[in-house]
């Protein structure tokens, strides 16, 4: 494969780590730029134990145009893995205007940037709380969109605006037009095989399996499941849970979907990557106890406003598009992410 230069934004953050590493192993050479607000530059360090390879990395922040733009000038850019963003849905309804300003305005300045470099391959990583509620339970891509926060809100804008720009340069008929990914993400867990990275939260965590994970090793002292009265199998919320690795696997995927036919004369493509199945919290707890043998002291505490009995993704348009799937199941899951815990208790200390 001819080497090629990715700039990865938010590379030192739990998911761009992990992708990082994927690139790095399928011979990519990976440019981050990262503001470290929410990741540790350490993660990066841990990234070039693991391939034996360098991460060229730029402390910056996406929303500095000038930063971007010497970026851009120093380094060959072919393609762009989008990251960088805010993402705690609770924290976005309680600051807003921080989600707008970080996640949307930082994305225009980034493809301003990409737009005067005429780097237009981009991959974003979006999330499945664009589709907001829905009387079915398995999400396709044609869904209508209706976020119900701050936070998805502000994916489903970028998502608008990516698609505005790949309209404009099909109409235009430009001989670079822009072709873009736009993945939608349902639940990222477990962590790289190694151990070496994975999720590090700062604070309590937003999401069940890092807080699984610090109440098992004693760093929290309890779990709340909220609701058991909801119509499903238990009774506890359904959720599609996806390895960490897998997820980033569907990125590189992606890169390689931007070159084929289907992009030829560019687009603007929507895929969820999910595993195509829903595990509820209850079963998340059993199979951590099972796979490590801890114990997960938990209450079940009241519903929380918004939070929907279940949902899981149809992945097919990703399996026949991307010619990606998982291959890794919730025990892999459950196993990569203690391993990480057990090794690393205090995170990227």
């Amino acid at each position: 494969m001819i080497v090629r230069n990715v700039l990865v934004t938010g590379g030192a953050g739990y998911i761009g780590s992990h992708a990082c590493t994927e690139l790095l192993q399928a011979n990519y050479r990976v440019v981050v730029v990262d503001n470290l607000s929410n990741s540790k530059a350490e993660s990066l360090s841990r990234v070039e134990q693991i391939t034996g390879k360098p991460v060229q990395f730029y402390q910056a922040d996406i929303r500095d145009k000038q930063a971007l733009t010497d970026i851009f000038s120093r380094e060959a850019i072919s393609t762009v893995m989008h990251f960088a963003g805010l993402k705690a849905v609770g924290e976005s309804c309680e600051q807003p205007l921080n989600y707008y300003h970080n996640n949307v305005y930082g994305t225009l300045v980034l493809v301003e940037a990409m737009r005067d470099a005429d780097v237009k391959q981009l991959v974003f990583s979006s999330s499945a709380t664009v589709y907001g509620e829905s009387v079915h339970v398995q999400y396709t891509e044609d869904f209508p969109l209706g976020p119900i926060n701050p936070y998805g809100r502000s994916k489903a804008m970028i998502e608008d605006i990516l698609r505005d720009l790949s309209a404009a340069d099909t109409i235009s008929k430009v001989q670079n037009p822009w072709k873009i990914a736009l993945l939608r993400y349902f639940n990222p867990i477990g962590a790289h095989e190694s151990g070496l990275i994975g999720e590090d939260p700062n604070g309590i965590p937003n999401n069940l399996m890092p807080y699984v994970s610090q109440v098992a090793i004693g760093k929290l002292a309890q779990l709340s499941v909220f609701g058991d009265d909801y119509p499903t199998r238990d009774g506890t919320g359904i959720r599609d849970y996806i390895h960490v690795v897998d997820l980033v696997k569907g990125h590189i995927k992606a890169i390689a979907a931007l070159q084929g036919e289907r992009f030829n004369a560019g687009a603007c493509r929507a895929y969820n990557l999910g595993a195509g199945r829903g595990c509820s919290v209850l079963e998340i707890i059993e199979t951590f106890e099972r796979v490590t043998g801890k114990k997960v002291n938990y209450k079940i505490a009241p519903r929380r406003v918004g939070d929907l009995a279940e949902c899981f993704a149809n992945p097919e348009r990703a399996i026949m598009e991307l010619d990606w799937k998982v291959e890794k199941n919730l025990d892999d899951m459950v196993s990569d992410a203690w391993n990480w815990q057990k090794k690393n208790p205090e995170g990227y200390v």
